[in-house]
C-alpha cells in the first residue's frame, strides 16, 4: 500500500464520527462499507492530499485512484473519483479505464454518481464521439454501468447538449426493471428538460404507458403542473 493512501485512511479513521456512522447505511439499499466521515470532510481530505499528487504522472495518479477504489469504502472511492476529475488531462483511452473501475469497484449509487457526474461527464464533453461508448454501457448486464450510461450525461444534459444521444440511451434503458437504472435515466431526462422541455415531454408522452413510474416521475419533475398531470394520466 502506498504511503499516501495509508495516510488518507488514517485520517478517515480519525475523523469518523458516531452520528455519521449510525446514519450512513440508511441512504443505501445495498450493504456498503464506510468509515463514517461527513461528505464535506471527505472533500477537504481529498483536496489536502490532491496537492501532493497533482504533479505526478497520470499513470501514477490513476494507480492511486484504483488503490482507493479497491478498498470498497465509500469515502475512499469518493476521493478517487474527485482526484480523477480534478487531475483532468483527459485522453481518449480514459473511457476504458473508467469502464473498468465501474465494472470492478462501483457497487452503490453514490460511488457511481460521484465518478460519473464529473469525471466521465467532462471526458464526454471533451471527446463527444465517445458518447457511443455510453450506449454500449447501457446494454451491459452490470447495473452500475447501465446507470453510469445515463448519469454521465447529467451535466451536459443540463447545458442542453447531447439530446439525441440522451433520448437514445433512454430508449435502451426504457424497460429496465432496476430502480437504480430507472432513477438514473429519469434524472438524465429531467436535466435535459431544463432546455428541451418540449422534446422531453413528447418523449415521455410517447412512452408513458411503458415507462416505469419511477423513471417517469423523475423525468417530469421540473415541468409545469399541467404537463405533469397530463404525463401521469393513465
Amino acid at each position: 500500500m502506498s504511503d499516501i493512501v495509508q495516510e488518507i485512511r488514517s485520517d478517515l479513521r480519525k475523523l469518523a464520527d458516531s452520528e455519521t456512522k449510525s446514519s450512513f447505511q440508511r441512504f443505501f439499499k445495498e450493504k456498503v462499507k464506510y468509515h463514517g466521515v461527513k461528505s464535506a470532510t471527505v472533500v477537504k481530505i481529498a483536496k489536502q492530499y490532491f496537492s501532493q499528487v497533482k504533479e505526478l504522472a497520470k499513470e501514477r495518479v490513476f494507480s492511486l485512484c484504483e488503490e482507493l477504489f479497491m478498498s470498497g469504502y465509500c469515502e475512499e472511492s469518493w476521493i478517487a473519483a474527485n482526484w480523477s476529475h480534478w487531475y483532468g488531462d483527459y485522453a481518449e483511452g480514459d473511457l476504458k479505464v473508467y469502464e473498468q473501475w465501474i465494472d470492478k469497484y462501483i457497487d452503490d449509487w453514490a460511488k457511481c454518481d460521484t465518478l460519473c457526474n464529473h469525471t466521465v461527464g467532462a471526458f464526454i464533453e471533451k471527446y463527444p464521439q465517445y458518447v457511443e461508448g455510453l450506449k454500449k454501457w447501457a446494454k451491459s448486464q452490470n447495473r452500475w454501468l447501465k446507470r453510469a450510461s445515463a448519469i454521465s450525461l447529467i451535466i451536459p444534459a443540463r447545458q442542453g447538449e447531447f439530446l439525441p444521444d440522451i433520448l437514445e440511451i433512454a430508449d435502451i434503458l426504457l424497460h429496465d426493471q432496476d430502480d437504480m437504472v430507472q432513477k438514473g435515466y429519469g434524472w438524465m431526462l429531467k436535466e435535459a428538460s431544463r432546455l428541451h422541455q418540449k422534446e422531453v415531454f413528447e418523449y415521455v408522452l410517447k412512452h408513458k404507458d411503458n415507462m416505469p413510474r419511477t423513471a417517469l416521475r423523475y423525468a417530469i419533475e421540473k415541468m409545469p403542473a399541467e404537463l405533469k398531470n397530463e404525463a401521469m394520466k393513465k
